[in-house]
């Protein structure tokens, strides 16, 4: 069929190839809805890809592409409003966004000081999993992560190719510490894994909408099981916490506007410091303070964790 061959262009970053194949296709079947979804989705890659050109360096070219890619789910958005997203159509996009990105940032990667740059590591382990390739994800994402230990999305993808690969105990670690660290910086449209998607869906289903969705997904996950993955904090890590949540309660105090946004924060804060106490066996009463803040903060949420 010639929709299958355009995938295939596709896939092989040929755009051109597969916008000739699905025009003919058209031509053959005007009413097949496949077709006319796939040939919008080609031509807006065409359109917005054009200035490439403009680009001498390889990184700009590789990182021109890969941030199309949000304004791109704004259009895929409104596109799925009119009718059924074709899963097939969209992995045939994602291998094109990827390999041709992956294919300006390879020549890139010899020996030097580029292999010490967290910042191409992570597009190319990201490259690297939107095309399929785990494994050499895995090893990229790994290298970024040993530079930038405190990112949230560097996290977030390297416990996403983790959760890909079956590694569910790392996966759960690393995407409690990326929500922990900054939850606004997690892309949920850039994670594959079902590990988190099927999280995502489920908080979704509660009324919560990006970018709130993202703030509570480490709340439900911990309620939830999810994030059951903990580790022991170091003393500063517990001094650190403890000033946030201090923050953190002095700022929803005194704006009360920003109540409801700064909530799933604290509550979440205060989740890891009841841990930590648990851990560390500290004193009950700490415990019982804590949980006493997280049911004053929200009764629902308190009567669900300690269920």
């Amino acid at each position: 069929m010639l929709i299958q061959q355009a995938y295939d262009k596709l896939k092989a970053s040929d755009m051109a190839g597969a916008a000739e194949l699905l025009g003919q296709a058209l031509e053959t079947d005007f009413d097949n809805a496949e077709v006319k979804y796939a040939l919008k989705c080609v031509q807006w890659w065409i359109e917005h890809t054009r200035r490439i050109a403009q680009f001498q360096n390889p990184y700009e070219k590789g990182g021109f592409i890969l941030s199309q890619l949000k304004q791109y789910y704004a259009f895929l958005d409104q596109v799925s409003l009119a009718g059924k997203a074709y899963d097939q159509c969209q992995y045939a996009v994602r291998r094109y966004v990827f390999s041709t990105a992956l294919g300006y940032f390879e020549g890139l990667l010899g020996e030097g000081a580029n292999q010490h740059d967290p910042g191409l590591l992570l597009l190319v382990g990201r490259c690297y999993k939107g095309v399929g390739n785990y494994d050499e994800a895995l090893k990229y994402l790994e290298q970024a992560v040993r530079f930038k230990r405190e990112d949230a999305e560097t996290l977030a993808e390297l416990a996403d190719i983790n959760a890909l690969l079956a590694e569910t105990r790392a996966a759960k670690a690393l995407f409690r510490e990326a929500f922990f660290l900054d939850p606004g910086k997690v892309d949920l449209r850039a994670m594959e894994s079902e590990l988190i998607l099927l999280l995502r869906d489920k908080v979704a289903k509660l009324g919560y909408q990006e970018p709130e969705l993202c703030e509570w997904i480490p709340v439900y996950g911990s309620i939830w099981g999810v994030f059951s993955v903990k580790r022991e904090l170091k003393q500063v890590e517990v001094g650190r916490l403890k000033q946030a949540i201090f923050s953190l309660e002095a700022e929803r105090e005194a704006s009360p506007r920003r109540s409801e946004e700064l909530k799933p924060r604290l509550l979440n804060r205060y989740f890891w410091l009841i841990d930590h106490y648990e851990n560390t066996r500290e004193d009950p009463k700490l415990i019982e303070e804590t949980l006493l803040k997280i049911k004053v903060t929200d009764a629902a949420i308190y009567e669900r964790y300690i269920k």
